[in-house]
């Protein structure tokens, strides 16, 4: 385990240095050594972004609001001795997202962080599969996940944003490439065209790889990979029903693997079953009980309004 959370270290730092690698380098095709520096320059909006203003943004775009102790008593609980488990001086946080889609996400870190579940998830999954995916989410906090990711994110975002204007340069020369007063260096134009592929396939590789390690560090936490199994599978068929039935009906593989947010489902089970017969017989689960979720949130009110894609590009 312990080599496996080396490798994954590693692999997450040459995945980001790739990225800001490929900023520095759109950076020098626009003026050389001063766009190294601006890059570099613009390089710490992204940290201060990371940090403290995109977990704001994300929980406002999901329209996320606070649960208190008050309306579940038993889920901050169970969060406590989970942040307690992963060694973390405050717990994160907890959001409710009023959707009927399944959604449980990890954001920020320190005071700043936060867990956010959604109406759809406490009623698809029971009080053990919960406990196992919010354990993961924990360790995505306790390891630094969540500030990485956000990180990787808004550079990815940069990226975009540097690569489009280059872009439109080349448009704005092009007729006098054509009329042969102007020769486009093509180097830096194919870089330009690929950047934004090249940032996303990089942030994607480094969202996997992540996973894998919130996957062992979350079984561990909550002493249940089998909880954390089962929902992960439910998910997954949850996720592929939904997405036959409102996009492309009929196909039984909606995305490629390599676009993938997440490793595939079934490698993540089989790396669960492992951890399953590594932990002591004696490590008893965080929580025994098969109930549904709801009976973590009583006091809020049943949300009946579909899904749909938002104006920000989120589904919820």
């Amino acid at each position: 385990m312990a080599g496996q959370s080396l490798r994954n270290l590693l692999q997450s730092a040459v995945l980001i240095l790739g990225m800001v690698g490929l900023l520095l380098a759109l950076g020098w095709l626009f003026a050389g050594i001063y766009g190294i520096a601006w890059a570099v320059c613009v390089g710490i909006i992204p940290l201060i972004v990371s940090i403290r203003v995109f977990p704001t943004l994300v929980l406002k775009m999901y329209r996320a609001r606070p649960i208190t102790a008050e309306e579940a008593p038993r889920l901050h609980t169970i969060i406590r001795e989970l942040a307690r488990r992963a060694d973390l001086n405050t717990p994160p946080r907890l959001h409710y997202i009023p959707s009927t889609a399944p959604l449980v996400f990890s954001i920020g870190r320190g005071e700043n962080a936060a867990i956010a579940v959604s109406d759809g998830i406490l009623r698809l999954l029971t009080l053990r599969e919960l406990v196992g995916v919010l354990g993961h989410e924990m360790s995505h906090i306790g390891c630094g996940d969540t500030w990485v990711m956000s990180f990787a994110d808004v550079v990815s975002r940069l990226t975009r944003a540097i690569s489009f204007l280059g872009q439109v340069l080349v448009l704005i020369n092009l007729p006098l490439f054509i009329l042969g007063k102007y020769a486009m260096p093509w180097g830096p134009i194919i870089l330009m065209t690929f950047a934004p592929t090249i940032s996303a396939l990089l942030q994607l590789s480094l969202s996997r790889t992540r996973e894998y390690e919130a996957d062992l560090s979350g079984a561990l936490l909550s002493g249940d990979p089998a909880g954390l199994a089962s929902a992960l599978a439910k998910l997954e068929e949850q996720q592929q029903q939904l997405l036959k039935r409102t996009l492309i009906p009929g196909r039984t593989t909606i995305e490629p693997s390599i676009l993938r947010t997440h490793p595939v489902t079934d490698e993540r089970l089989r790396r669960l079953a492992a951890i399953e017969q590594e932990l002591s017989a004696d490590r008893a689960p965080l929580v025994g009980s098969n109930g549904n979720g709801t009976e973590l949130t009583r006091h809020l009110e049943k949300v009946t309004r579909k899904p749909r894609r938002h104006l920000s590009g989120l589904w919820h």
